[in-house]
């Protein structure tokens, strides 16, 4: 966890006395994908941090509802075209419950927020906007157009175009890019050109203007006093909006920027792409909270810095994670780091991450027919017991996320049920008389007969029947699963009820 000590301990040589505000943000135009996760997660690292070194900490989440819908998202009804440019604040929900587009966005990421044990204070922005909150900095940054114009073009590199707008006004319920005229302090009004160059005055007091989104995020900053920021690269490259920010803060509102997290994005594994949410091609956040532990999805995010970019694989990526998680948490001998790291990985959850390997559970799980009650009586028939006798309540917290591992991303090739029945006609007669000699051995094997045992006489069956090996695995998994391939045939066997297996093996069940 260098990286975040290395963070905090600038942050706090920065800002030694009084609380350290952590700013995170977004416009909620679409489901929220899990590359968002690494900046809300990065935010409850720095914070718990900061208080355990006994610094005050908030983190506050700003959302950005006043933003015009800018683009249709996969996935929405047909004709939300017609949004195009209205407030996500003012536009319906395509769920026809009544309430906003923001509003629906918002609900299954604060949801997933809650399931990771994440602490934010929201602020909406068309609250903030519509209370006059930011009629300072509307004032401050129209007041001083010029200087602001000069910023922009040096820090950017490139020249403003001369009808250039800072601001977005609000006509007939769409923001609108208008060329600006003059503001009135006194009145709170400005004047503006309307598309035939018309001049019109409107309140920039109550909602009606809006900072364009390079001099709205310093605003923020300024207005909020943020002293953390984290955010994805895009907006860090030389001459961006975080660039641009920080120069704004020092010649208009004459006050430090926040320090900078940048971060790389989470792609799916084999993707090249960063996961979109209008594009369709993202994890949903809800998702992922369904499916992963909280305390392994949050483990993902934090075992890195956050320069380096992740990939995140549902499939058999996240038997490798689990695993990993529950390998740090069973270390003896943990470094102060391994501590830190489950410490915020684990911060404010219930564990839900057990010392059996996930494809133990897994197996375990399917063999006892999902039966949580009959999956802990197989593994505790195995060299799990112990784990199985002082971690059930866990593991029955784990077989939740299992199932739902099952139904969403497992591959096909692990997915597999007791088959219901067998029909002795659909095996050769060396098939048969190799299904009914290995029954007859388990019929007479000791109790205590581990994996390696059911594996070892597997084995020593081929040379008898004159087998390749695999000709011994397949027909053993048609009879049991009716499948040609499925987990490891030794264990696998060793789980299973000694009974049923017997009969089943002599294709009687």
């Amino acid at each position: 966890m260098q990286w975040l000590n290395k963070i905090i301990d600038e942050i706090i040589a920065r800002h030694p006395q009084g609380e350290i505000i952590i700013e995170s943000g977004i416009s909620p135009s679409g489901s929220y994908h899990m590359g968002y996760l690494r900046e809300i997660i990065t935010c409850d690292a720095v914070k718990l941090e900061l208080q355990r070194r006994g610094h005050q900490a908030r983190h506050i989440h700003f959302v950005d509802d006043l933003d015009g819908f800018r683009k249709v998202p996969a996935g929405l009804p047909p004709g939300y075209e017609k949004y195009l440019g209205k407030p996500l604040c003012d536009m319906p929900a395509p769920d026809g419950s009544g309430q906003s587009y923001a509003d629906y966005a918002l609900k299954d990421f604060l949801d997933s927020v809650a399931k990771l044990g994440i602490e934010i204070d929201v602020i909406r922005s068309h609250e903030r906007y519509r209370a006059g909150f930011f009629t300072k900095a509307i004032e401050k940054t129209l007041q001083d157009l010029p200087k602001v114009r000069k910023v922009l073009e040096e820090v950017s590199g490139r020249q403003l175009e001369k009808d250039w707008a800072p601001i977005q006004v609000n006509e007939d319920g769409y923001l609108k890019n208008r060329r600006f005229v003059s503001i009135d302090v006194a009145a709170k009004k400005i004047t503006y050109l309307d598309p035939s160059d018309a001049e019109q005055v409107t309140d920039y007091s109550a909602g009606e203007v809006k900072l364009n989104w390079r001099l709205d995020w310093p605003s923020r900053w300024w207005l909020m006093g943020v002293n953390v920021e984290p955010f994805g690269r895009d907006h860090g490259t030389k001459g961006g909006s975080y660039d641009t920010g920080a120069a704004l803060m020092k010649e208009v509102f004459d006050a430090p920027a926040p320090l900078p997290i940048p971060y790389d994005f989470v792609n799916r594994a084999g993707d090249t792409k960063k996961m979109s949410a209008s594009k369709g091609n993202g994890i949903l956040m809800s998702e992922v909270v369904t499916v992963l532990p909280p305390e392994v999805a949050r483990y993902f995010i934090l075992r890195y810095p956050p320069a380096k970019q992740l990939f995140f694989d549902p499939q058999g990526g996240v038997v490798r994670l689990i695993d990993e998680y529950a390998e740090l948490l069973a270390k003896t001998e943990k470094t102060k780091a391994d501590e830190q790291l489950i410490e915020l990985s684990g911060h404010g959850i219930q564990s839900t991450v057990s010392s059996v390997p996930f494809s133990h559970l897994v197996s375990s799980y399917q063999a006892a027919l999902k039966d949580p009650a009959k999956t802990l009586e197989i593994i505790g028939r195995t060299e799990e017991r112990p784990i199985e006798e002082s971690q059930k309540a866990i593991i029955e917290k784990q077989l939740v996320f299992i199932e739902q591992w099952l139904q969403k991303w497992a591959p096909d090739e692990v997915k597999f049920e007791l088959a219901k029945s067998v029909e002795a006609a659909g095996f050769s007669e060396t098939e048969r008389a190799y299904l009914v000699r290995l029954a007859d051995e388990i019929a007479a094997a000791p109790n205590d007969a581990d994996g390696e045992w059911f594996h070892k006489t597997i084995y020593d069956l081929k040379d008898e029947f004159g087998l390749q090996p695999k000709e011994i695995f397949e027909p053993l998994y048609r009879a049991l699963i009716g499948q040609e391939s499925g987990p490891r045939a030794g264990w696998f066997l060793s789980i299973l009820p000694r009974d049923w297996l017997v009969k089943r093996l002599r294709l009687e069940a």
